[in-house]
């Protein structure tokens, strides 16, 4: 069993039933990514270029034949980072950033041959964040990502060009020790072993016919 899989305790995670104070015995600190902003762009992108690396199996037959596209990561790469603080509004910035998202490319050659390739998409953001006073610790602007795609065309050596599905979500944030009011340790229940239970219903057999 686990913590979700019918393990009745009020030491583990879950919906809180009756008085949400009952139980409650310290106040706890723990270090994690505090998440001050975060902002979430979705649009479908035309005409992506990718140029397309690491084919497996190598040296397919030209020409190849686009299948899908999709990312390999939920962490985009940040580069070229701008945030200038806004004068007429207290603790908000412009943030720019280049966002690039790794992409795995399906295809098949001219001679059907199933293949993949890495390739990456790089999206532009120009948004308004709410990010932190100054303080000793900084403050980090990370990104969480999503591409799908398939729609493409094989328009060049090693070249696709695509349409896409992308998702970006941008945060501010920071690691800090935060102060929080905890019911104490879970309660960890033991792991419930996964079997196909190949003898199931043959163990159930009479030993001889009725």
């Amino acid at each position: 069993m686990s913590f979700f899989c019918n393990f009745n305790s009020d030491r583990c995670p879950g919906p809180i039933n009756g008085n949400p104070l009952n139980g409650l015995c310290d106040k706890v600190c723990v270090e994690v990514k505090k998440v001050f902003d975060a902002c979430m762009m979705q649009t479908q992108q035309t005409g992506i270029v990718l140029d397309i690396t690491n084919l497996t199996p190598a040296s397919p037959t030209y020409p190849l034949t686009f299948v899908s596209a999709n990312s390999t990561t939920s962490e985009g790469v940040i580069s070229s980072l701008i945030i200038d603080p806004l004068a007429d509004r207290e603790n908000n910035a412009r943030v720019r950033a280049n966002v690039t998202i790794p992409v795995s490319v399906a295809y098949t050659d001219a001679n059907n041959v199933e293949g993949v390739a890495t390739s990456s998409v790089t999206i532009s953001e120009d948004v308004i964040l709410n990010v932190p006073t100054p303080s000793i610790m900084p403050y980090k602007v990370e990104a969480v990502v999503s591409l799908v795609s398939t729609e493409g065309s094989y328009t060049g050596t090693n070249q696709f060009t695509i349409n896409a599905c992308v998702t970006i979500i941008l945060k501010i944030v920071m690691d800090v020790e935060l102060l929080i009011p905890s019911y104490g340790y879970a309660s960890i229940p033991p792991c419930q072993e996964y079997t196909q239970e190949v003898c199931a219903g043959f163990f159930e057999l009479p030993i001889y016919p009725q």
